[in-house]
C-alpha cells in the first residue's frame, strides 16, 4: 500500500509522568501539538542551527513587556554567560527595573485583587501583581543621578548602547548584586545593548531631569548635556546586522524593540543599497494575533514582504503563542542543557569597526536612494 504523505510526522504519543522529568523532556516528548508543540520547534531550532557553532550566527534579543520586574533578568545572565546572546533591544522600562536587583532595592510578590488607592496612600506602586515601594524608586533614581554627575560619566551624544554600557559598569563597581543584572553583565561580557525608544522609561526621565537645567538657560557650572542619539543606534544595529554570518531574532513580546530589529533588512535595501536578503532565524513569543494590524502580532510571512525576513529561510521562522514569563525560561532552559557554549562575540568593543565596514561598503553609492532608482532595483 502506498503510504500517505500526511502521515509521515512523529507519532503522537500518550505519555504518563514521571518522577524527575528535566525541561528537555518535556520538550523533546511531551510538547507533541498546539502551542507546546511550537515551543519544542522554537527550541530545537534555536539548539541546532541558531546557536550551532558551524552557522556563526549573530543572536540578537528583543525584550518587550515587564519581564525584568517579574524576576526574569537571571535568565537573560544565563544566556549572556555561556555566548548565547550577542546583543540586546530592551524597552528602557526593563532595563530600568533591572537595576533595582543589581542595587539590592527589593520587589515583592502581590496581588492584582487590591484597592490601588490604598497602595497609593502606603507609598506602593504595582505593576499588575509585582509590589515595589517609591523609595525602592526614588533611590534607584539618586543611584542614577550619581553616576551621571561623575566626571567619567559620558557626555554630548551618545548611543543607547554606549549609555548602558556605562551604566553596567558602574553597576559592575559599586552594586551588590551586578551578577544577577542584565546591564552588569552585559558590560562584563561587551554586549551591546540598545533601547528602541530612550525617553520612554524612567532612564529617559533620569536623563531629561539630568539635563533640565541646559533646556531652562540655567546651565549649571561645570556641567555639560548628555543626550541619546538614536541616529547612532540604528547605524549600530544595522552595521550588526550587515558584518554577520547568519542573523537571528529571538523576539520576546513585540512592540518598538521587535521592529527596531527587523528594520535593520529594510534600512540596508531600502536607504543603503544592500541586499542581505532578510534574517535567517526568526523565533517569537507573543500573546498578540496578526488580524489586529499591530507589529506586535505580525507574522514572518508577512516579514518577508518588507525584506526583513529571507523567503528562502521560512522554514526556520517559529511563533510561539504564550506568556513570555512561562515560555521564555523553557526556552533558554533548553538552549543551556542541549548547546555547546560559544565564544563571546564582544559587539560593544567592535562596534567602531563595524560601522567603519559599512560606511565603506556604501561609500562608492549615492547618499540616498531615489524613488526612481528604488523602483527599478526593486521591480520583481
Amino acid at each position: 500500500m502506498k503510504k500517505n504523505p500526511f502521515l509521515s510526522g512523529k507519532k503522537i504519543s500518550s505519555l504518563k509522568l514521571k518522577k524527575g522529568l528535566l525541561v528537555s523532556d518535556l520538550v523533546e516528548n511531551y510538547y507533541q501539538a498546539y502551542n507546546s508543540a511550537r515551543l519544542g520547534e522554537a527550541s530545537r531550532l534555536l539548539v541546532e542551527k541558531m546557536l550551532a557553532q558551524k552557522n556563526d550566527a549573530t543572536i540578537g534579543v528583543t525584550i518587550a513587556g515587564a519581564l525584568t520586574p517579574a524576576g526574569m533578568s537571571g535568565l537573560f545572565v544565563s544566556m549572556m554567560e555561556k555566548g548565547f546572546i550577542d546583543f540586546i533591544i530592551s524597552t528602557g522600562a526593563n532595563l530600568y527595573h533591572d537595576t533595582h536587583f543589581a542595587l539590592n532595592f527589593p520587589l515583592y510578590k502581590g496581588t492584582w485583587q487590591i484597592d490601588d488607592t490604598t497602595l497609593y496612600k502606603h507609598g506602593v506602586v504595582r505593576i499588575y501583581d509585582i509590589f515595589l515601594t517609591t523609595d525602592t524608586l526614588l533611590n534607584t533614581d539618586k543611584w542614577t543621578q550619581k553616576v551621571l554627575l561623575d566626571k567619567k560619566a559620558p557626555r554630548g551624544a551618545v548611543s543607547s548602547a554606549e549609555f548602558h554600557n556605562y551604566l553596567g559598569k558602574c553597576l559592575l563597581k559599586d552594586a551588590p548584586n551586578p551578577e544577577g543584572s542584565i546591564l552588569a553583565q552585559a558590560a562584563k561580557y561587551n554586549i551591546p545593548v540598545y533601547t528602541s525608544s530612550p525617553g520612554d522609561s524612567t532612564y529617559g526621565m533620569d536623563l531629561a531631569n539630568f539635563n533640565k537645567a541646559r533646556h531652562k538657560g540655567l546651565e549649571r557650572k561645570g556641567s555639560i548635556d548628555l543626550h541619546i542619539n538614536p541616529n547612532w543606534d540604528v547605524i549600530e544595529t544595522v552595521a550588526i546586522v550587515n558584518a554577520a554570518k547568519k542573523n537571528g531574532a529571538i523576539l520576546l513580546g513585540g512592540g518598538s524593540p521587535k521592529n527596531f530589529y527587523m528594520q535593520t533588512q529594510p534600512f540596508l535595501w531600502e536607504c543603503l543599497g544592500i541586499e542581505r536578503g532578510g534574517h535567517d532565524y526568526f523565533i517569537q513569543v507573543t500573546m498578540d494575533s496578526p488580524q489586529w494590524g499591530g507589529l506586535s502580532g505580525a507574522t514572518p510571512q508577512e516579514a518577508v514582504s518588507w525584506g526583513k525576513i529571507n523567503p528562502d529561510e521560512l522554514k526556520d521562522t517559529v511563533v510561539v503563542y504564550a506568556d513570555t514569563t512561562l515560555a521564555t525560561p523553557i526556552l533558554f532552559s533548553y538552549a543551556i542543557d542541549k548547546a555547546k557554549p560559544r565564544k563571546q562575540k564582544n559587539l560593544y568593543l567592535k562596534l567602531d569597526q563595524l560601522v567603519y565596514d559599512l560606511e565603506k561598503e556604501i561609500k562608492d553609492k549615492p547618499v540616498s536612494w531615489t524613488a526612481d532608482e528604488l523602483y527599478k532595483k526593486h521591480q520583481r
